[in-house]
């Protein structure tokens, strides 16, 4: 590397300007990568001044090296082609086989060499319409081959076929920069106790301190956009006495997704197009986690009914509960919880639940819908609760978010009765727009579970994506969550500030 440094300096200190560093590498024996490393670091140094000079050219790709020799494929597929009667086109693509046979007989018919003759019975011919031809594409080859430059339609027309490909590359012209010298001196950063000693100190060249220069700023973590909104809306719920639920549970089998939620099992939602399962583990033992009582209960409340309720009609299968499969909603954690609080120790006691979490479903990915997202869900377990109950929360509730106008839509859910979808207006949009959805759990949910017949359970539930985008001005989900999504985004959003 020194030795290749001393030549770089001597030609450049014989010729005073180096024209072009390609030429140079090729004289010296040295590949251009090569000597680049050592005009950056030269360069670095203020010993030389390098100017980019930029180069282009057409290649041929190694589709078009065949054609060299062999012939364009239309030249071979006219070759093909006997003078006089011609020949079937099922026998032409025999001699002339695969992605050249097609193309070349396109390209043929095309420029009027060749024609098909229908007017005999049977298959149609292939028969010659000229005598001779001139292969001007396997000239064209040749020529960037040699190097030569194509004109503008030419090498578009190349280009089209993927017969050549576009090739580009830097070299450098050289001059003396202001410290140039033959030999490099790397400067002291320390005056020690020998240069003071011998003197040499006072022709020794030091590194200049900038005393001014900042610090680099560390390269701490940045909040996410959804971060901040999560903050939010859990400072939300805290604050109006809810308690979270824990969500890092993602696999659930489908007794406590679909199940439980007394949710058909040949409800739509169960199938693979929806729904991602899990094929390792594909399955989990009804007898883990779920007692025996519990699931005999949720089996007959399905078949047969209960509570109010004719049921299904169906036959239950213990095989399709015991399905793994990525939670659906954030409300198979609700089940557990709810669960949990009809057999809790000392009797039930009301409850508030909250949690934020991912989940997941099979949708197609576009600019409003993502695999997985994020859900916001909201429940109160109580004695006498009823639909005043749950308008009267979701207004408060949705006050704190600044959505203070609301309306209700009557709506279906499997596990919820009545269900109501929610609605706010959007000063800045002026119009309505559904913000979430809500209801009562059903009877046939909550009895088997063990929860006193005066005990109701009002839910609600949004997205956390959408809030997100509508506060940062963001249209498109993938711009927010993804691997699609800015860092200088995440680093320079604001803020967020809800209506609390």
């Amino acid at each position: 590397m020194a030795d290749l440094e001393s030549s770089l300096l001597q030609a450049l200190n014989a010729q005073e300007v180096i024209a072009d560093s390609g030429e140079l590498a090729k004289s010296l024996g040295v590949e251009h990568i090569v000597l680049v490393g050592t005009i950056r670091s030269l360069q670095a140094s203020e010993m030389i001044v390098a100017e980019d000079i930029d180069h282009f050219r057409y290649v041929l790709t190694e589709e078009a090296q065949g054609y060299l020799t062999a012939g364009s494929p239309e030249a071979q597929v006219f070759a093909a082609v006997p003078a006089g009667e011609g020949i079937s086109l099922s026998e032409l693509k025999a001699k002339v086989p695969g992605e050249a046979g097609d193309v070349g007989f396109k390209q043929a018919m095309q420029q009027r060499w060749l024609a098909l003759d229908k007017s005999g019975a049977g298959e149609p011919r292939v028969v010659r319409k000229v005598e001779s031809i001139e292969d001007r594409t396997q000239q064209l080859l040749a020529d960037v081959a040699a190097g030569k430059d194509l004109a503008k339609t030419d090498a578009d027309a190349a280009k089209k076929r993927k017969l050549v490909k576009p090739e580009q590359w830097k070299t450098y012209k050289l001059t003396k920069g202001p410290k140039f010298a033959l030999e490099r001196k790397k400067p002291a950063t320390d005056l020690t106790q020998e240069m003071l000693a011998k003197g040499t100190w006072r022709t020794q060249e030091f590194k200049d301190y900038n005393f001014n220069a900042l610090g680099v700023p560390p390269a701490g973590g940045q909040l996410h956009p959804l971060l901040k909104v999560r903050s939010q809306f859990r400072k939300i719920f805290t604050q109006m006495g809810f308690e979270e639920m824990p969500t890092n549970q993602y696999v659930e089998s489908s007794f406590w997704n679909f199940d439980a939620l007394f949710q058909p099992q040949q409800h739509p939602a169960r199938d693979a197009h929806d729904t991602f399962f899990l094929t390792k583990p594909a399955a989990t033992p009804s007898d883990r986690g779920v007692e025996p009582d519990y699931l005999n209960r949720v089996k007959s409340v399905h078949e047969a009914g209960g509570y109010g309720s004719a049921g299904y009609g169906y036959s239950w299968k213990l095989a399709e509960s015991e399905k793994n499969l990525l939670r659906t909603h954030t409300t198979a954690v609700s089940s557990r919880m709810l669960y949990r609080l009809a057999n809790q120790p000392g009797g039930f006691r009301p409850a508030k639940y909250f949690s934020i979490d991912r989940v997941f479903r099979n949708e197609q990915v576009d600019k409003t819908h993502l695999a997985e997202f994020h859900q916001v869900e909201g429940l109160v377990c109580d004695r006498g609760l009823t639909l005043g109950d749950l308008i009267g929360v979701l207004n408060q509730f949705f006050s704190r978010l600044g959505l203070k106008k609301l309306r209700f839509k009557p709506a279906f859910n499997p596990y919820t009765e009545p269900s109501m979808e929610i609605f706010s207006y959007s000063e800045q949009l002026g119009k309505w727009m559904e913000v979430g959805n809500s209801g009562m759990f059903r009877p046939e949910m909550l009895r088997p579970m063990g929860l006193p017949e005066d005990v109701n359970v009002i839910a609600w539930g949004l997205s956390l994506e959408r809030p997100t985008m509508i506060l940062y001005g963001i249209d498109n989900i993938r711009d927010l969550f993804g691997h699609k999504v800015s860092l200088s985004m995440v680093r320079k959003n604001p803020i967020c500030r809800l209506g609390l």
